[in-house]
C-alpha cells in the first residue's frame, strides 16, 4: 500500500488491478478479519432463523387447526435450538481474545477487545440522483462520480486496518455523515434507504431510515477498533504500554461520547446499560496497563515500594470488581459472553491476591531496623489499613516482631486462599481453559505464595486464628476517558457544487432556475448581498430585471454558463462586467415556504438539543382539510430492552411479521416492515 492518490480519492494497494483506500486493507487475511467473516456469517444465518421463527409465530397466531398447531410448534421448537446454537457461536468469536493479542506477548495477562459491528451494503445512487434532480433542479448522472466517492468510502469503513489510519478512516465517513444528512434528508419525506447493522452480541439486525444508527454504529467501531489497537500493543516495552493506556482511554471517551449523544439507540450493544459496563471494562483495562508500567522497571523490595504496589494491585482489582458486578445485573448479563465475566472475576481474585502478596512481602522481609524512619512507616501502614485488628495499632505492628509476622502470614494466607479462588474460576469457562498463557501466569502467582509461606513456617501457625484486614486501594495515575481529536476530521463535502449547504439543503424548498435576461447598458436595477450566494435586494420594480421574473430576495446560481453559487458579491459583479455579449442571462431561484405541508416526525437523536424519549407522530385525515382538525397520538419510543408491550414505530424496523394494529397514520398503506416483538420473546432466543 502506497500514499499515492489515485482517481475519485481512492489507494494503490490492491491485487489484480483493484484499489481501496488508505486505513482499509479488505485483502488481509489476518485472524482477525478471518473472525469478522465469520461474524458476518453468523448474523446472516441468526436473521435467517429469526425470519423463520417470525412466520411460524404468525401462523401460529392465525391458525385454529389444532395439527397445524402442533406442526408449527415442532417447527419452533428447532428453530428456537438452532438459535441457541448459533448465538453459543457468536458468544465464542467474542470470546477468542487471542486473536487480537500481540503475537510476541508471553508473560502479559489477555486482555479483551470488541468487535466490530457488521452491516449491509447500501447503494445511494438511485435516491441521490432522483433527489438531485427533483429537490436541486440539477442532473444527478453528473455527480455519479461523488456518489461513488461516498458509497466507496462506506464500503472502506467496513474493513478498516488496525492502527490510527483506520480509525481516521471512520472518522472522515462520520464527518460526512451530517454533510449527507443536510443534502438529502429531508424532515418531511422519507429516503427509501435502510441501514443496517447487526448486534454485535446478539446478531440480531436493526434497521433504520435515518442517519441516527448509522452514526452511532460508526462511533461504535471507532471505539471498538481503539479497544483491538490497545490489545495488540507490546506490553513488554513502555511505549507499547502507553499505547495500550491511550488507547484503552480513547474507547471509553468514544464509548461515552456515544452513550451521551445517542440516548436511545435500538441497538441492545449501544443502549445505555450495556455502554455503561463497556467504558468500565476499557477503563479497568487501561488501569490494568497502568500498573504494569509501573511494574515493568521492577519493584524495588523496600518496605515503601511493596506497601505502594499493594495498593496499586488493590485499585485494579477494585475495578476489575466493578465491571463484574455491573455484568452480571440483568438484563447485560443475558447478553455478556461468560468468558467476559469469567475474566473480569478472575482478575478480580488475582489482582486482590497480589495486594496481600506485597503487603505480606513487606511485613515480613522488612523488620524495622534503628536506621528505619519509624514515623513514615507507621503513616504508611496506617493509610494501607482501613481498620485493624481489636486491641492493635500501626506502630505496635512495626515494633512488635511477633505480631508482625503474625499480620504478614495472615495476608499470605489470604493471598494464597484468593490465588487457588482465581483458578478454580478460571477452570469454570471452557473458552478460558484455552488461553493457556493465563494459566500459567495464575499457577506461578500461586507457586510464590505458597514459596513464601513455606520459608516463614511455624509450628504455631496452625492454631493462629488472624485474620488479615483489607487493603486500602489507592493509585498514583488513574485511568481517565479521553475523546480523541481524530473523532472529528475536517473533510470537503462530496457534494459542494450544489452549493453552499447554509442555503442549498434538503430542509430549504426553491423554485426551479428562472433566466432573467439583463439589458444591454447593464443598468441592473437592482444591488446585491450576502457572502455565497449573492441575494438581490432593493430591486427596482420598474426596471427591465423585474420585468423578467427578477424578485427581490432571489439567489443567483448562475451567470451565463458559468455557476456562481459560491462566488461572493464583487466576484459576480466582476462576472456581469465583463461579459462582452449585448444581453446576459442570469440564472436565479427563489426560496419557497419552508414549513412542510405534512406533519413530520420527532427523532430520538439528541445531538445538543434536549433528550426526546417517545415518537410523536400527528395524524392527518385526508377528507378533513382544516388544520384544526388534526389529532396528536403518541406513538412508541424506540426499543425498550427488558419491556413486553412492544408498539411499532415506522423509524425502527427489525423483521417481517404481520401487522395487527388495524390503524395506520393519514390513512394512508403502510410498508409491512417488522416490529421488534419477535426479538423479545423470553421462550424464543434468550
Amino acid at each position: 500500500m502506497t500514499d499515492t492518490l489515485l482517481p475519485n480519492g481512492m489507494k494503490e494497494g490492491g491485487q489484480d488491478g483493484t484499489y481501496f483506500r488508505k486505513g482499509c486493507n479488505p485483502f488481509a487475511k489476518t485472524g482477525r478479519s478471518k473472525l469478522q467473516n465469520q461474524r458476518a456469517t453468523l448474523n446472516q444465518q441468526i436473521i435467517k432463523q429469526m425470519r423463520m421463527r417470525a412466520g411460524a409465530e404468525n401462523l401460529l397466531k392465525a391458525t385454529s387447526n389444532n395439527k397445524v398447531k402442533e406442526m408449527v410448534l415442532l417447527e419452533l421448537s428447532y428453530v428456537n435450538s438452532n438459535l441457541q446454537l448459533l448465538m453459543g457461536e457468536l458468544e465464542g468469536l467474542n470470546s477468542s481474545v487471542e486473536v487480537y493479542q500481540n503475537t510476541q506477548e508471553t508473560a502479559n495477562i489477555p486482555l479483551i477487545a470488541l468487535g466490530l459491528k457488521e452491516t449491509k451494503d447500501i447503494d445511494y445512487s438511485t435516491f441521490f440522483k432522483d433527489f438531485i434532480l427533483e429537490h436541486y433542479s440539477e442532473d444527478g448522472n453528473s455527480f455519479e462520480d461523488e456518489i461513488a466517492d461516498l458509497m466507496d468510502l462506506r464500503q472502506a469503513c467496513r474493513t478498516p486496518s488496525r492502527d490510527e489510519a483506520g480509525v481516521e478512516l471512520l472518522a472522515k465517513y462520520s464527518s460526512h455523515l451530517p454533510l449527507m444528512e443536510s443534502r438529502f434528508f429531508s424532515p418531511n419525506r422519507q429516503t427509501g434507504i435502510f441501514f443496517t447493522w447487526y448486534d454485535s452480541f446478539t446478531g440480531v439486525p436493526v434497521c433504520q431510515q435515518n442517519l441516527s444508527l448509522e452514526k452511532a454504529s460508526i462511533l461504535f467501531n471507532m471505539a471498538a477498533l481503539y479497544s483491538q489497537i490497545g490489545t495488540r500493543s507490546d506490553r513488554q516495552t513502555i511505549s507499547g504500554l502507553e499505547e495500550a493506556i491511550a488507547s484503552f482511554q480513547k474507547s471509553a471517551g468514544i464509548l461515552n461520547q456515544l452513550k451521551e449523544t445517542f440516548t436511545h439507540t435500538p441497538s441492545y450493544d449501544m443502549s445505555p446499560a450495556m455502554l455503561s459496563m463497556l467504558i468500565r471494562m476499557m477503563l479497568a483495562q487501561a488501569q490494568e496497563c497502568l500498573f504494569e508500567k509501573t511494574a515493568l522497571p521492577g519493584i524495588r523490595n523496600q518496605f515503601h515500594s511493596l506497601m505502594k504496589m499493594a495498593q496499586e494491585a488493590a485499585k485494579v482489582s477494585e475495578i476489575y470488581d466493578q465491571v463484574h458486578q455491573s455484568m452480571i445485573q440483568t438484563p447485560i448479563k443475558d447478553n455478556v459472553p461468560f468468558f467476559w465475566s469469567t475474566t473480569s472475576q478472575v482478575k478480580t481474585n488475582h489482582y486482590r491476591s497480589m495486594a496481600h502478596f506485597f503487603v505480606a512481602s513487606a511485613l515480613l522481609d522488612h523488620q524495622l531496623g534503628l536506621g528505619d524512619d519509624e514515623d513514615q512507616q507507621e503513616k504508611t501502614l496506617s493509610q494501607v489499613y482501613d481498620r485493624l485488628p481489636e486491641g492493635r495499632s500501626p506502630l505496635d505492628i512495626l515494633k512488635q516482631r511477633d505480631e508482625r509476622q503474625r499480620i504478614g502470614k495472615a495476608h499470605i494466607r489470604r493471598a494464597i486462599l484468593g490465588h487457588e479462588e482465581a483458578l478454580r474460576i478460571y477452570s469454570l469457562c471452557h473458552h478460558l481453559n484455552k488461553m493457556e498463557v493465563l494459566q500459567d501466569i495464575l499457577r506461578a502467582s500461586l507457586q510464590r505464595s505458597l514459596n513464601k509461606c513455606s520459608d516463614n513456617e511455624d509450628e504455631e501457625d496452625f492454631t493462629d486464628y488472624t485474620e488479615a484486614p483489607d487493603i486500602i486501594s489507592k493509585t498514583e495515575h488513574k485511568a481517565e476517558m479521553e475523546v480523541p481529536a481524530t473523532t472529528k476530521v475536517k473533510v470537503i463535502d462530496f457534494f459542494q457544487r450544489l452549493g453552499p449547504l447554509s442555503v442549498f439543503s434538503a430542509r430549504q424548498r426553491w423554485t426551479a432556475p428562472r433566466t432573467i435576461k439583463l439589458p444591454e447598458d447593464r443598468d441592473l436595477g437592482f444591488t446585491l448581498k450576502g457572502e455565497s450566494p449573492v441575494q438581490v435586494v432593493s430591486l427596482d420594480h420598474l426596471c427591465p430585471a423585474a420585468a423578467s421574473g427578477l424578485k427581490e430576495g432571489d439567489y443567483i446560481v448562475a451567470v451565463g454558463d458559468t455557476d456562481c453559487k459560491w462566488m461572493s458579491v464583487s466576484e459576480v459583479m466582476r462576472l456581469l462586467k465583463d461579459v462582452t455579449e449585448e444581453e446576459i442571462d442570469i440564472q436565479v431561484v427563489s426560496i419557497m415556504d419552508s414549513n412542510p405541508p405534512m406533519p413530520t416526525k420527532s427523532a430520538t437523536f439528541c445531538g445538543n438539543l434536549p433528550k426526546t424519549y417517545s415518537m410523536i407522530c400527528l395524524a392527518y385525515d385526508e377528507d378533513d382539510k382544516n388544520l384544526k382538525s388534526r389529532k396528536v397520538t403518541k406513538k412508541s419510543s424506540f426499543l425498550n430492552f427488558g419491556l413486553k408491550n412492544r408498539l411499532k414505530s415506522a423509524s425502527t424496523l427489525s423483521l417481517p411479521t404481520a401487522d395487527h394494529s388495524g390503524a395506520l397514520p393519514w390513512n394512508k398503506p403502510c410498508p409491512s416492515f417488522p416490529s421488534s416483538s419477535s426479538y423479545n420473546n423470553d421462550s424464543a432466543l434468550y
